[in-house]
């Protein structure tokens, strides 16, 4: 009887041990799910008035939507001034209110001194879409990684959007049966990677193909839709029927073209008179003028691509885990950087 009694006391006291082990495990799991917050997110763009940037913050907020329990994201407007990016950087870092920085720098020649001062604070920085001139500068700290794309690509791409423009209507696009392409090119900025590439291999591509070029004029448009307006009107005044393709390093300095092009008569639905106009980005309002015959071509540069890659890098980073983890992206030969494709766009 007494082992009896014993027995049930131990087995009694063995019962009360793991209620209050399972008890505190149950506390500190609720204690875990309780206390977990989303990961900070601070995202820096160059200019909200982009239209393509404005594209990739849509990327960002449906990743947010999709995931509200694991990110927040927190966006700031750097008016296309380094120096205002610059203080908001550091009001970020010395008040540690973000976790990840994901960074689409305004000044692409100031990259080692923005990113060596994030790397005081051992924060992970992720740049993209505007490449640092100096890829060094990304190297320089191991939580520091670029996505861009290849713009020599969109070049190539824009290329021969124009020489199949050329070899199916040469008749009426060779508008002084010379048989050479006379274009204007509309630059997004000077010492921007994106913008030199896309500049040099749409003409190398065109020249390849056979086509021989000669550029009229060209100007710096700043990426903006109404910067080109004002800087292509006056040129097309003076050279008018001379102008036989406008090529543009983005869409948005097109669609501006265009609508000077249209003011005077050119590029409208009726298709009377037609100059060929190609972009970059394929963004909405391009896609709809390809469809309606008023522009010729884009490169479709993928916005939530750009943002999905940006926000698994930056968590992996975060989480301590390899950059590239769980992801199908590879690394150029830089080691740092990952180039998203390019595809062409006619409609």
């Amino acid at each position: 009887m007494k082992l009896i009694k014993k027995a049930l006391a131990v087995i009694g006291l063995v019962v009360i041990i793991s209620a209050i082990k399972f008890s505190y495990s149950y506390i500190d799991i609720f204690a875990q799910t309780v206390d977990q917050k989303p990961v900070k997110v601070g995202v820096l763009l160059y200019r909200f008035d982009d239209a393509y940037i404005s594209l990739v913050r849509q990327g960002f907020e449906e990743i947010q939507k999709n995931n509200p329990d694991k990110v927040q994201f927190t966006f700031y407007d750097a008016k296309d001034d380094q120096m205002i990016q610059n203080q908001t950087i550091e009001a970020i870092l010395e008040n540690k209110s973000e976790d990840i920085l994901l960074l689409n720098i305004v000044d692409v020649k100031r990259a080692y001194e923005v990113i060596g001062r994030i790397k005081e604070f051992n924060i992970p920085v992720v740049l993209f879409n505007r490449e640092p001139l100096d890829m060094n500068s990304v190297k320089s700290y191991n939580k520091a990684f670029f996505v861009g794309t290849d713009s020599a690509q969109a070049g190539a791409f824009q290329g021969e959007i124009i020489i199949n423009a050329w070899n199916k209507n040469k008749d009426t696009m060779d508008a002084n049966n010379d048989g050479i392409l006379q274009y204007v090119m509309l630059i997004g900025e000077n010492n921007n990677k994106d913008a030199n590439e896309r500049t040099e291999y749409s003409i190398l591509t065109i020249n390849n193909g056979g086509i021989q070029t000669q550029e009229i004029a060209s100007t710096v448009s700043d990426w903006n839709r109404e910067q080109a307006k004002t800087d292509f009107e006056p040129i097309f005044i003076r050279y008018n029927t001379g102008i036989e393709a406008i090529i543009s390093n983005n869409d948005d300095m097109a669609i501006g073209a265009i609508e000077v092009l249209n003011k005077y008569g050119y590029n409208t639905e009726d298709g009377t008179k037609n100059i060929a106009v190609v972009g970059v980005d394929a963004i909405p309002t391009a896609q709809e003028l390809i469809k309606k015959g008023e522009m010729t071509g884009s490169v479709v540069q993928d916005a939530n691509a750009v943002a999905e890659a940006s926000y698994v890098i930056g968590i992996n980073l975060f989480n301590d885990q390899n950059p590239l983890e769980g992801t199908s992206y590879k690394f150029d030969d830089t080691g740092v950087a990952i180039r998203l494709p390019y595809k062409e766009y006619v409609g």
